[in-house]
């Protein structure tokens, strides 16, 4: 099974989602740690509805169909999630470009530097409001503690960004 499959059947314990509401649920939920695009969700979608995992009304359209994860599929989304997770290599352009800084003028250095932190900036009032969500919102949910233990996460990394920007700044030549 897919990274893919198991993040729509994660999903789809919140609740029942047609395909559209799992794909926003995914980027405006899961957005800050994985990404699936509609191209990965739809033929996921019907892999999971032809293993049992899932189920869809059988009448409705396909835009419009409403998926619901099955008690095969919560079996199947617990074994997935205990599985050690893999770790892709890492990818990071802004570190790329940093590495080989010497060959950059330091003023364009700099100001990707800047949009950078003020990027990670937005990302921490981001995280901010919604621990605070989560908190007021979400108050007895028994999936509080783990979302919000995911937001700290993201938090502490963008903190993280924010001082190695304010470091590395300050390290430049003028």
């Amino acid at each position: 099974m897919s990274q893919t499959e198991t993040a729509i059947l994660g999903a789809l314990t919140v609740e029942p989602m047609t395909g559209y509401q799992v794909r926003n649920s995914i980027t405006e939920v899961l957005g800050h740690f994985w990404h699936e695009s509609f191209g990965q969700i739809y033929p996921a979608l019907a892999r999971l509805v032809d293993q049992g995992l899932i189920s869809a009304d059988p009448g409705a359209r396909a835009s419009s169909r409403v998926f619901t994860i099955t008690n095969a599929g919560r079996d199947e989304l617990r074994s997935r999630l205990s599985e050690p997770p893999t770790f892709p290599p890492p990818r990071n352009g802004l570190l790329l470009r940093v590495f080989f800084g010497a060959q950059l003028e330091p003023e364009v250095l700099r100001a990707m530097l800047q949009e950078y932190g003020q990027e990670v900036a937005a990302r921490l009032a981001e995280f901010d409001e919604i621990e605070n969500g989560i908190l007021t919102e979400d108050a007895g949910d028994p999936n509080q503690l783990y979302w919000l233990a995911t937001v700290r996460n993201g938090r502490l990394s963008a903190q993280a960004q924010s001082q190695w920007v304010r470091e590395t700044l300050a390290s430049l030549p003028e």
